[in-house]
C-alpha cells in the first residue's frame, strides 16, 4: 500500500513538473532587466526563446525576434542534441522491457494467465525513440558541421555621394591593387 501511494506522489509530482516545464517555453520574461530613473527613461528589458524586447515607461514595447531559434552556442546545442539522444534511449528501454515481458509470457509454456501480444503503443514509442536518437544524432554533428564552413564577411565602404563616387571611380584600380586601410567587415548579425 506504501509503495502504491509512493508511486502515485512520484507520478503527480512528475507530471506536475512537466506541465510546469512546458509552460515555461512561450512565458515572455526568462531574463530581465530594468532601468531606473526619471519617469521619462525608465525602461525594462527582457528576453525569452524567441526574441527580446524593451519597454518604455509609457508601455511601448520594441522586439527584435531572434533570427533562428537554433542560432545556439555550440556547447548548448550539443548538450540539447545529447538530451534528445538520452530521452531516445530511456523511451526505447522503457518500451523494450515492457515488450520482452509480454513476448516472455506469451511464450512461456507454463504462463497460465492471458496472454497478450504486443500493442500499437509499443511500435508507436519505438518509433518516437527512434526518431529522438536520430534526431539528437543529427543535431549533434550538424553544429560540427556549421563551425567547419566559413562565415559570410560584408564589405563596408561607406555612404557614397556624387563627389566621392567619382573619386572611387577614378581611383578604383588602385583600390584593387592595395588596400588602404583595414577592411571593414560586417557579417550578417551587425546593424545597421
Amino acid at each position: 500500500m506504501a509503495s502504491l501511494a509512493a508511486e502515485i506522489v512520484a507520478f503527480l509530482l512528475a507530471i506536475s513538473g512537466w506541465v510546469l516545464v512546458s509552460s515555461t517555453l512561450p512565458t515572455d520574461y526568462w531574463k530581465v532587466s530594468s532601468i531606473d530613473g526619471s519617469v521619462i527613461t525608465t525602461a525594462t528589458f527582457w528576453a525569452n526563446l524567441w526574441k527580446t524586447c524593451v519597454t518604455d515607461s509609457t508601455g511601448v514595447s520594441n522586439c527584435k525576434d531572434f533570427p533562428s531559434m537554433l542560432a545556439l552556442d555550440a556547447k548548448v546545442a550539443c548538450l540539447a542534441g545529447m538530451i534528445f539522444i538520452l530521452s531516445g534511449l530511456c523511451s526505447m528501454t522503457g518500451c523494450s522491457l515492457y515488450a520482452n515481458r509480454i513476448t516472455s509470457e506469451f511464450f512461456d509454456p507454463t504462463f497460465i494467465a492471458q496472454k497478450y501480444e504486443l500493442g500499437a503503443a509499443l511500435f508507436i514509442g519505438w518509433a518516437g525513440a527512434s526518431l529522438c536518437i536520430i534526431g539528437g544524432t543529427i543535431f549533434c554533428f550538424s553544429i560540427a558541421g556549421n563551425s567547419k564552413s566559413p562565415r559570410m564577411g560584408y564589405t563596408y565602404n561607406g555612404a557614397t555621394s556624387v563627389m566621392s563616387s567619382k573619386t572611387k571611380i577614378h581611383n578604383s584600380a588602385a583600390d584593387f591593387k592595395s588596400p588602404k586601410g583595414p577592411p571593414k567587415h560586417f557579417d550578417k548579425n551587425a546593424y545597421v
